[in-house]
């Protein structure tokens, strides 16, 4: 926020309106649009080029496909199980083995995707692998505008623009048009974080409940309320901005609703199952394949998980992953985004270390941080920022081949 002739100003209304694109000025949803298209044409060709390849050649694909169209092939592996949901529901039981352990089922995923997918469906009379590319896709646009828009509020057009372009070319944006929830949620996270940064608080609450039932994850968000609230106060006993008796209200209420929706889906889930810890045991089966059968511990997965492959160092690598974060959000560049973004940055990465097993999910689970990339030092630096696109642009083929035809999308 910002005062100017004794009026507090909303620094959100004051992102810019246009971006200066080539030689001529040009409005900024255009550009972010124009930029979103040119990487989906660029992502499908590298997507539709392996596609045809791999079955010309008979290619193995990862996850085998009884009907082997493009569109089945952008939405393998957990995209069966979001069609499951979009056009059976869910299982009234859990499934388990012969030994009565949890297997993976659709538990695992929150209703609000394929919820959408299925009404498109009906409307049109699409199949799901269609439907859900589209609604991926439109939420990928979506989000890669509510990107720029809260980047640039803070620290100008050019930061803006350079974060919804490596979003939109990133290794893994593929994600951004698969029959996956991943665009719906950066899309809502998003627009939360705008909401936040904005100090419109009571708009947090369908967007932040929106969330809840689309990805885990959700939890970062009353989170990151709380850690503003307690700034606020903070700021306020040391003589800073006034921090009024409503907003407070806003945010403990915003704060406790959020709350409650990112933790209603373990209790639903049990509830209509009839099976104690249903969501728990089906998210720990997904386990199995890198550290066996454990118990949930919060805070102790990454060490779980380093420790079983790598013994003592995998334990240090984690401890310097931490303070190196740390370190990061530290940094003049990072803090120059916001308190709200640091505050994000902080709760969400806290989110999965507490209940995240690191493995190959990791990377696309870290994209809701995109808004840290807006940091001056990178956008504002020709040489790093041609790095990072250049990177972004080569993975990709890289990770589409690996995940595809190697290993889980």
């Amino acid at each position: 926020m910002e005062e100017q002739g004794g009026v507090l100003i909303d620094r959100i209304a004051l992102a810019p309106s246009t971006i200066r694109f080539g030689a001529r000025q040009h409005r900024w949803w255009i550009v972010v649009l124009g930029i979103f298209l040119a990487s989906r044409v660029f992502t499908t060709t590298l997507m539709l080029t392996l596609f045809l390849t791999a079955s010309a050649g008979d290619w193995s694909f990862a996850s085998s496909r009884a009907d082997p169209t493009f569109f089945t092939f952008s939405g393998s592996w957990d995209a069966s199980f979001y069609r499951q949901i979009a056009e059976m529901g869910y299982p009234s039981s859990i499934p388990t083995d012969g030994s009565g352990n949890v297997v993976p089922n659709a538990w695992a995923f929150l209703p609000l995707f394929p919820w959408i997918v299925s009404g498109v469906m009906f409307v049109t009379g699409l199949a799901f692998y269609q439907a859900g590319v589209i609604v991926a896709t439109l939420f990928g646009a979506a989000a890669a505008l509510v990107l720029y828009r809260l980047v640039a509020s803070r620290v100008g057009a050019t930061s803006g623009l350079w974060t919804a372009v490596f979003f939109c070319f990133g290794p893994l944006s593929f994600i951004l048009q698969v029959a996956y929830a991943e665009s719906m949620f950066f899309f809502l996270l998003f627009a939360s974080l705008w909401a936040i940064m904005s100090r419109r608080y009571w708009w947090v609450i369908p967007l932040g409940v929106a969330a809840a039932f689309t990805k885990p994850g959700e939890l970062a968000l009353p989170l990151t309320i709380g850690i503003l609230f307690i700034v606020r106060l903070v700021q306020q006993r040391g003589g800073g901005e006034a921090f009024r008796w409503r907003e407070r209200v806003a945010m403990i209420v915003t704060a406790g609703v959020t709350a409650v929706a990112g933790l209603a889906w373990p209790l639903i889930a049990s509830a209509v199952t009839g099976f104690p810890g249903a969501y728990l045991q089906t998210e720990l089966s997904w386990w199995t394949g890198f550290v066996g059968r454990v118990a949930f511990v919060p805070m102790t997965p990454w060490f779980l998980f380093t420790w079983r492959y790598a013994s003592v160092i995998g334990a240090v690598l984690v401890v310097a992953a931490i303070v190196g974060y740390v370190w990061l959000l530290r940094r003049p560049s990072i803090r120059a985004l916001g308190t709200e973004v640091v505050a994000f940055a902080a709760s969400y990465a806290l989110y999965l270390f507490a209940v995240f097993l690191p493995q190959e999910s990791l990377f696309r689970l870290l994209m809701p941080l995109y808004p840290l990339a807006g940091a001056r030092g990178l956008t504002h630096n020709r040489r790093a920022r041609m790095t990072v696109l250049i990177t972004g642009i080569a993975l990709q083929p890289v990770a589409i081949f690996l995940l595809w035809f190697l290993g889980y999308p």
